[in-house]
Order: C-alpha cells, then sequence, then structure tokens
C-alpha cells in the first residue's frame, strides 16, 4: 500500500469512526486530494473535525445532535442529515433528535423544525 493510499485510508477511517461512513462530500475532497497533492489539507481539516467532535468536553452524541441542530438552522439539509446519522452512532435515540428539531423551531423558526423532523423521518422509515 503506498504512503498516499494508507494517509486516504486513515482519513476515511476517522470518518467512519466519527459518523459511521464516509460521506461523498468528503469522499470527493479526497479524490481531488489525492490528484492534486493536497492530502496535508484534508489530513488538517479531519483531524481538527476529529479533536471537536470526540475530544471534546460534550462528549461524541451531544457534540452531533449540536452539530444536527446548528445544521437544522442554518438550513442545511445534506450536512444536517450526515450529523443526524453520526448522533445516532454516537448513541443518540431517536428522541434526542426529535428534541433537537424541536428546540430549532424556537431558534430558526418552522423551516429548521420542518427539516428536521423530516430528516428523523427518513432515517426511521421502514423499508418496504
Amino acid at each position: 500500500m503506498s504512503d498516499i493510499t494508507s494517509r486516504t485510508e486513515a482519513i476515511r477511517d476517522r470518518y467512519r469512526s466519527t459518523l459511521g461512513t464516509v460521506p461523498h462530500g468528503a469522499e470527493d475532497r479526497l479524490r481531488l486530494a489525492e490528484q492534486y497533492d493536497r492530502l496535508d489539507t484534508e489530513e488538517a481539516i479531519t483531524s481538527l473535525r476529529h479533536i471537536v467532535l470526540t475530544d471534546n468536553p460534550l462528549g461524541p452524541r451531544v457534540q452531533q445532535l449540536v452539530h444536527f441542530g446548528q445544521l437544522l438552522a442554518l438550513g442545511r439539509s445534506g450536512p444536517a442529515r450526515i450529523h443526524a446519522r453520526g448522533a445516532l452512532h454516537a448513541g443518540a435515540t431517536t428522541a434526542d433528535l426529535i428534541g433537537v428539531a424541536e428546540t430549532a423551531v424556537l431558534t430558526a423558526g418552522v423551516p429548521a423544525y420542518a427539516l428536521g423532523i423530516e430528516i428523523i423521518a427518513e432515517l426511521t422509515r421502514q423499508p418496504g
């Protein structure tokens, strides 16, 4: 395994440990970083993200819930979905996610709440 490949895989492992998966956007950034010799940037960003999300007084579960709420308030549906899944991966419950969405109605209005509920419904929908 080449040095670049092992470094890229280490970044993917960080995403998997934090979010349970590697988001599509992260895969795109990694591909470009490899192609244009910018892996140092991705390593730095991933390291900071790992510190903030996992080595934080709030702990990974609460930190993911905070990210979910902040992203709802910003109306960022894609990243909010990633962090809702990340919160579940970190031990949050569906009730925790609903609580965040309900808080968002006070801080960011009904559109943020509706987005949160939409995401939670998607995550809890039974297949078939």
